[in-house]
């Protein structure tokens, strides 16, 4: 999402995003067995960590793929570490048997990272925009395409002014 044009804020507190990722963890309890978790940092990072806790996931890798700057999207994702060799044999270098946590899944670029590394495991996200939607297997929340999520990692807390007084 760029910077110009209108955006849907959308805050997540952090009793808000740990609901949403336990309620990912719950429907992805039937979706294993899963061998090895992969997050996408950083945002993957958190629901990594409550997904992995519910499910009793051990094996914990990182792809770390640059995607946005603090205020918007950049134009291609950049690839900055790949997934171990360790953790891209399994499942035969396929990926069965790996599960892909993201926080969010928004045009989809990053997701087709993925489907070209692993091409056959499992991705989950919390929150879907409709761009990147057939790209996971599994998420919680769909937020329209031109909303901003508000991490909680990436807020303080501050007085927000009412709706009628031009706060979105």
């Amino acid at each position: 999402m760029s910077d110009e044009g209108a955006r849907k804020p959308f805050p997540v507190s952090w009793d808000q995003f740990h609901r949403d990722a336990r309620a990912l963890a719950w429907r992805l309890s039937g979706a294993g067995p899963f061998e090895a978790m992969i997050a996408v940092t950083r945002g993957g990072l958190v629901p990594a960590a409550v997904i992995a806790r519910e499910l009793g996931i051990r094996v914990i890798d990182t792809l770390c793929v640059s995607s946005y700057s603090h205020t918007s999207q950049v134009s291609e994702p950049t690839v900055l570490k790949g997934i171990s060799d360790a953790v891209s044999r399994l499942g035969g270098g396929t990926g069965k048997g790996l599960l892909v946590v993201e926080d969010l899944v928004d045009t989809g670029k990053t997701a087709r990272i993925v489907r070209d590394l692993v091409p056959q495991a499992h991705i989950a996200a919390v929150y879907a925009k409709p761009m990147g939607k057939p790209l996971v297997d599994t998420f919680i929340t769909e937020v329209s395409q031109d909303t901003w999520i508000f991490f909680p990692w990436d807020t303080g807390l501050s007085y927000l002014p009412p709706i009628k007084d031009g706060a979105a």
